[in-house]
């Protein structure tokens, strides 16, 4: 699921973007400042970062600069005025869209998809339409559904959200505590036993597309799982 770095001061815009996001299965973090945002992005990196110009404690402009010193998430402005020298220095400052308000939400949802494809590593594309790497799984992220061997895995949006986070960071080893964290928006609602029903459950899919594909998820014993290709 990917996650939306929302900044955002006017809570009526915000409660509609967030419901807006949320409806079409993004997962999205809502600040009302940007140094609050700036924090929550080094807490957890976000997939794609909206931006309003018009912040109490800084501009959207001074955000993405600073998010630029860090990464190349996406971005995209929020703003109320229309001049060309705000449009001009954000798409300068690394912003890859810029949206004058008012304007509809099924827009900016529209916007972040297509700025979410448009960022994925170019590759060749098979018969389902995703980038193939020639890794043995694959993610599409506009469709939210990953391949294993060309094959698309029917995942539960757990299931999902627990492969996504493994499969970003090949090789990393997560405890359990971090998978529930990370998939789950409230972590504390279910046990660390839950992440070891789910990994089988996701192993049993994998070994349906490829004998021996189940190991593509690995289990380090008193540590936690990861994604290894090797």
């Amino acid at each position: 699921m990917p996650r939306i770095l929302l900044v955002e001061d006017e809570p009526a815009i915000a409660d509609t973007l967030v419901y807006a996001l949320g409806t079409e299965c993004f997962e999205v973090t809502h600040a009302l400042t940007g140094a609050d945002g700036l924090a929550a992005f080094i807490q957890q990196p976000h997939d794609f970062a909206i931006l309003d110009i018009g912040l109490p404690d800084m501009t959207g402009l001074d955000v993405c600069r600073r998010l630029r010193e860090i990464s190349r998430v996406p971005v995209l402005f929020l703003t109320a005025r229309d001049g060309e020298v705000d449009r001009i220095l954000g798409l300068e400052l690394g912003g890859d869209d810029y949206v004058t308000k008012p304007f509809s939400p099924r827009e900016i949802v529209a916007r972040v998809r297509a700025i979410l494809r448009r960022s994925q590593p170019q590759g060749e594309t098979n018969s389902n339409g995703y980038a193939a790497s020639g890794s043995a799984l694959e993610h599409d992220a506009a469709a939210m559904r990953i391949h294993c061997y060309g094959t698309a895995l029917d995942l539960t949006a757990h299931e999902y959200k627990l492969l996504l986070v493994l499969l970003e960071k090949p090789g990393r080893v997560f405890t359990r505590d971090q998978l529930l964290d990370h998939a789950w928006q409230d972590p504390g609602a279910v046990t660390d036993r839950t992440i070891d029903a789910h990994i089988k459950s996701i192993r049993a899919k994998l070994r349906g597309t490829r004998a021996g594909a189940e190991d593509l998820i690995q289990t380090r014993r008193g540590l936690g799982y990861l994604v290894s290709f090797g």
